[in-house]
């Protein structure tokens, strides 16, 4: 019972994290095109589009278990241990001050100008705002769903928690805009990524190696191992980063 715990604890809180940080950038948008274009727009392109991704996920979820499973692990550990990667290298680079911090509140101040430049709001229904709406949610929707996907893919019994990871992602965010109605700012987007990128490294260096046979020694346990390895060096990486700055100006 301890191994199973060691492996869904780590699938479930991998999903939600990484799911909050796609539908916190999604919410932006929407906040924008509900105060500019209307909430109706709004949350009609929205949940049109989230319908479309349940049955994506739906219809890809259970295909997955017709593949033989080793040839999954290997194919889904690369790809999430190049997902991940990208997202540890982006937010160490932030953290260490290379490279600007993400600004949500920037983003929607950027979003609402645009929205109102392309024409005012008619009586009828606003293609515009249901579009806008539509195409944010779908495009990140699809990399929770590739998330949510390759995450569960990697064992017997894991989707389920991948998907219940996401869909509380996705209440705490939404429940978050309804009380403020306004961008989410003040969550620690560049710290959730970094929490997200160590977990998708640890999942795709796991499964990647199950896939090629690799008898990891502790089994399940050696996930939790990894999440520590990789947040080690990514630290490590960090702190070298902010004192390069210091030591080419001295």
């Amino acid at each position: 019972m301890i191994g199973t715990w060691a492996h869904l604890l780590p699938t479930l809180l991998a999903s939600f994290f990484a799911s909050m940080v796609e539908f916190v950038e999604a919410l932006t948008v929407i906040l924008a095109v509900g105060a500019v274009r209307g909430w109706r727009a709004a949350l009609s392109g929205a949940g049109a589009a989230l319908a479309v991704l349940l049955v994506l996920v739906a219809v890809l979820g259970p295909a997955l278990g017709e593949i033989p499973l080793g040839w999954v692990q290997l194919i889904v550990g690369a790809l999430l241990l190049l997902f991940g990667m990208r997202w540890l290298r982006k937010a160490s680079l932030r953290a260490a001050g290379i490279i600007p911090l993400h600004d949500e509140a920037a983003a929607f101040a950027k979003q609402t100008e645009a929205l109102r430049g392309r024409g005012g709001v008619g009586a009828g229904f606003d293609q515009v705002g249901f579009a806008a709406a539509f195409q944010i949610t779908m495009l990140e929707g699809i990399e929770v769903v590739f998330i949510v996907i390759a995450i569960g893919a990697g064992g017997v019994g894991l989707l389920a928690p991948a998907c219940l990871g996401a869909l509380a992602a996705l209440a705490v965010v939404a429940a978050l805009g309804v009380v403020v109605h306004r961008p989410l700012a003040q969550i620690p987007e560049n710290t959730l990524k970094f929490l997200v990128g160590v977990l998708l490294s640890a999942f795709g260096a796991f499964w990647f190696g199950e896939g090629l046979g690799v008898a990891w020694p502790g089994g399940d346990w050696a996930i939790p191992a990894l999440i520590a390895g990789f947040a080690l060096v990514a630290l490590i990486t960090t702190r070298l980063g902010r004192l390069a700055p210091a030591r080419a100006s001295a």
